[in-house]
């Protein structure tokens, strides 16, 4: 990414710049799927710029994947935050965030738990398992504010639902509205987690 001349180097804009090109790259092509004089072509930076940021191909990968789960956290609470103060519809809103998701022409699956399972070792799967604690989090509010008498336990339950609805949603699409499947289970779930009236 050539700075105009007389402009200041601004590192940090670089390195978002960088991870903001590479994301997609990596996304579609996998993590082995591209090199590095590929990715510095495409980024449009030198391999001196790419190890100066992030030291190794590696660096950038645990770079890109923690901006992703960092995004996809982000994402998934505005559409939480969107559907008001009734849990069951904040919910809903994260399996219909998913199933719009899951629709796009892009979708190749979680970034995370594809490089989880590509890799399967660190960092890739410490990564990923901090993405699926995020997501926990979140799940769990949901369950604390909706009065369930175990929220971890019925949390743990709809991470499944998500994960494994995903999963579905890339390896067999053939089965169509997965993350609508894993909703109805998931909001049935919380019916029967919620104390009686």
């Amino acid at each position: 990414m050539p700075v105009p001349k007389g402009s200041t180097l601004d590192p940090d804009r670089t390195r978002a710049a960088i991870i903001d090109t590479a994301m997609p790259i990596l996304y579609e092509r996998g993590l082995d799927g591209v090199g590095v004089a590929e990715l510095c072509t495409a980024v449009g930076v030198s391999k001196e710029t790419l190890y100066r940021h992030f030291g190794s191909k590696e660096g950038l990968i645990e770079a890109v994947l923690e901006a992703r789960s960092e995004r996809v956290t982000r994402w998934l609470a505005a559409a939480v935050e969107a559907a008001g103060a009734d849990p069951a519809d904040q919910l809903t809103a994260v399996f219909d965030a998913l199933a719009e998701w899951h629709a796009e022409p892009a979708f190749r699956g979680c970034a995370l738990l594809n490089a989880g399972a590509q890799h399967h070792g660190a960092p890739e799967l410490d990564l990923a398992g901090r993405h699926l604690e995020r997501r926990l989090a979140l799940l769990a509010g949901i369950a604390t504010r909706a009065g369930a008498a175990d929220p971890g336990a019925l949390a743990r339950q709809w991470l499944v639902l998500v994960t494994g609805c995903t999963v579905v949603a890339d390896q067999h699409p053939g089965t169509r509205h997965a993350a609508r499947l894993a909703r109805d289970a998931a909001l049935t779930l919380l019916a029967a987690a919620r104390p009686a009236p």
